[in-house]
């Protein structure tokens, strides 16, 4: 079990440390953070989504801005799409694919962010939520799995984790990355 437990500890640090030598990765980082702050400063909203374990983060990332992170602080305007009633009711309505796009067409506001998180970035509807982000006048700031892959293109700002053999070392990755936004937006504001 040892063995197990330090051979995964080791591969963590070892997907950190590449992400850490990817060129872009501090300047993405840091443009994401500087959209968000540039919105909630003007008054704008964060929206967030994801499938899974990234939905989990979304959500992370909702709360820790709506309450608190490292300090007492005003409640800032950030909302994930987790409603279940919500998602289901649109699923079964029209599609799985139009979950997160519908939300971001009735919500969203221009000038808004939406931080869409899919460790392939090919998730259809995370995808389908950009878009329709982008035809709003949103800014699009998307966490995913290597470059080159839609989410990230269509993103104002693309964090993407290296490949890896597995999702769950791209979502620790992620999960790093929405700790250093909070903080940085909170450092900003």
């Amino acid at each position: 079990m040892k063995d197990l437990i330090l051979k995964d500890l080791r591969e963590a640090r070892d997907e950190l440390e590449r992400f850490l030598a990817t060129p872009s990765t501090l300047d993405s980082i840091a443009r994401a953070a500087e959209i968000c702050s540039a919105a909630l400063k003007a008054g704008c909203k964060i929206i967030s989504c994801g499938n899974g374990g990234s939905l989990c983060d979304a959500t992370h990332f909702a709360e820790e801005l709506t309450g608190r992170y490292r300090g007492n602080r005003r409640p800032l305007p950030a909302i994930a799409i987790n409603d279940p009633a919500y998602m289901t009711c649109t699923a079964n309505d029209f599609s799985f694919e139009e979950v997160f796009s519908r939300y971001v067409e009735g919500v969203g506001n221009r000038g808004d962010v939406l931080l869409a998180i899919s460790t392939s970035g090919t998730s259809a509807n995370v995808l389908k939520a950009a878009e329709a982000a982008k035809a709003k006048g949103m800014k699009v700031i998307s966490l995913t799995g290597p470059a080159g892959n839609p989410l990230a293109e269509i993103a104002d700002a693309a964090i993407c984790a290296p490949a890896a053999p597995h999702s769950d070392r791209i979502q620790e990755i992620h999960i790093k990355v929405i700790h250093i936004l909070i903080h940085a937006i909170e450092e900003s504001l």
